[in-house]
């Protein structure tokens, strides 16, 4: 080692030196044979006293940009399945995204417009900017005056709630309503449920990249290693409530093996940063091996985390 980098000490310096680090808790011996490798307690000291400035190169951000804006969709879905996916692809790691929490954002204004004879486009804006569109079918043929005033008392009776009031008392709402436009009016009382749902999926569902990336890690090639690793793309439930933790977080967020709170996941380090839609935040970031190139995989989740943010906005 002393040759191979140019240290200017003795092979015995070395071997004092890493003697020493492991009497401090930052060197072990995962067993007899092995040489040494750095503990938590080491790459916790890396990453917040000795991480350089890592700039990754003009190709990889245009790559991730190309990857994260293409694909058609620009719905929040879609730009956080890319998002997840690319970054996961690029960093070699598990990309991870969740979305942002709508149920306190407040309701701006709905508008509707006939698309076909019987077919209406309902668009939801939220205060923040926060658009969703959803689709109403008629049974017959739904007039031009129907339609503004099914729009009056939507948001005369729904306009300026939170989504979780709107969800809670929606038929209650609109069911007394002194409306002529009853056959689409009654279409929101009898599935408002559905079709917030529609507009607003459930934010602690977590987008995944490629399992398949990680699994390639040398730390994952053997069978206990590698059930650790399925397990935890298992419970995205788990996950979710995991990454909403750090939702209201700025900047990025770094959470190393044993300083996890559950011992299932101390074999993984979990990088994340903050995007913003609108008034809204979620979190986009990987999940890797506790030996992962800290420097370039946190100058990758905060730069992808602003290409999100640009997208949203």
């Amino acid at each position: 080692m002393a040759k191979r980098f140019r240290l200017g000490v003795s092979p015995a310096t070395i071997r004092n030196t890493m003697s020493d680090l492991e009497d401090k808790g930052y060197l072990y011996h995962p067993h007899t044979s092995a040489g040494r490798i750095p503990t938590d307690v080491a790459y916790r000291v890396y990453v917040d006293a000795l991480l350089p400035r890592t700039t990754f190169t003009v190709k990889e951000r245009e790559r991730l940009a190309a990857q994260i804006s293409s694909g058609g969709s620009t719905a929040m879905e879609a730009i956080l399945r890319r998002a997840a996916q690319s970054l996961g692809v690029i960093t070699q790691e598990l990309g991870v995204a969740l979305g942002p929490r709508f149920d306190q954002s407040r309701l701006e204004r709905i508008e509707l417009a006939r698309l076909a004879s019987d077919r209406v486009l309902v668009v939801l804006t939220l205060q923040g900017g926060a658009v969703r569109t959803i689709f109403v079918e008629a049974k017959g043929q739904v007039a031009d005056a129907a339609i503004a005033e099914v729009t009056r008392v939507l948001n005369e009776r729904l306009s300026g709630l939170t989504l979780l009031e709107v969800r809670s008392s929606f038929a209650q709402r609109l069911r007394d309503s002194a409306s002529d436009s009853t056959e689409l009016l009654n279409i929101f009382i009898e599935e408002g449920e559905q079709l917030l749902d529609a507009a607003f999926p459930d934010a602690d569902e977590v987008v995944l990249g490629q399992a398949s990336v990680l699994a390639e890690q040398p730390e994952f090639s053997d069978a206990t290693s590698m059930r650790r690793l399925m397990a935890l793309t298992d419970t995205r439930h788990y996950l979710a409530g995991l990454l909403r933790k750090r939702s209201g977080t700025a900047g990025v967020s770094i959470t190393i093996g044993n300083e996890h709170d559950d011992p299932a996941l101390e074999p993984f380090t979990l990088v994340t940063a903050q995007y913003h839609a609108g008034a809204l935040n979620g979190v986009i970031g990987v999940i890797g091996p506790t030996r992962m190139p800290y420097d370039k995989v946190i100058s990758l989740v905060t730069h992808t985390s602003q290409l999100v943010t640009d997208l949203l906005e």
